[in-house]
């Protein structure tokens, strides 16, 4: 989490109300945002439905493409509860490396891990296999746990049925079905807020098998 002084919140914070529209997709912009308060959902169109690609909290970024490619914006941002956000475009951005290196280099992180979260999350919705899709979202996450040192083919994952639909793209109710059936399958378990996964390099093979069955096709 990026320690965020009141001086910068005053020079280039923004304030957002629940579901205020803070850029659209293929919009152009040359503005990117970090999150100070708040949450910030990311929707894109694919195909003729619109789907949830992040849940953005406080310490991320996003609109950062506008920044490295000149590129349209890419997906909208619709702010989720009372947002605060600090924006950067090129030229205030150039002030702040110059001025704060610190914070700087935290962005640039995070700039890295944004693109490769971005990246990641794409792949999981190229795939046609709603089951797939699923597993690949148990393994997307499981990259972020720590591995259980008793087991390392078990993996707790803390996130619920409708954080796992928001990744895969799917809505909720085809989520729980899913689960469900991996539930039957004795493959997973619910215990409270955490998703327990009982053999998470089963569920690796078995999204790779779809990839490459997708791949033939």
């Amino acid at each position: 989490m990026l320690n965020i002084s009141d001086s910068l919140i005053e020079r280039f914070g923004k304030r957002y109300k629940d579901q205020d529209v803070i850029f659209c997709e293929y919009e152009p912009g040359d503005t990117f945002y970090l999150i100070n308060a708040g949450r910030v959902q990311i929707v894109k169109i694919m195909g003729d439905i619109e789907k949830t690609i992040d849940i953005l909290e406080p310490g991320e970024i996003f609109g950062e493409m506008a920044i490295l490619e000149e590129a349209p914006r890419s997906a909208t941002a619709i702010a989720v509860g009372n947002v605060v956000t600090l924006e950067f475009n090129r030229e205030n951005f150039m002030v702040l490396m110059q001025g704060n290196p610190q914070i700087a280099l935290k962005l640039l992180k995070l700039f890295t891990k944004r693109i490769y979260d971005q990246k990641r999350r794409f792949m999981i919705l190229t795939l046609d296999d709603i089951d797939a899709k699923v597993a690949d979202v148990f393994l997307m996450l499981s990259e972020k746990e720590q591995p259980n040192t008793l087991d390392p083919d078990v993996v707790e994952i803390d996130a619920s049925v409708d954080d796992i639909a928001h990744w895969a793209g799917i809505p909720p109710d085809k989520c729980r079905k899913v689960i469900d059936h991996f539930k039957r399958q004795d493959r997973m378990g619910l215990e409270g807020n955490k998703i327990v996964i009982k053999n998470i390099n089963d569920f690796a093979r078995f999204v790779a098998s779809k990839r490459k069955q997708h791949s033939e096709d």
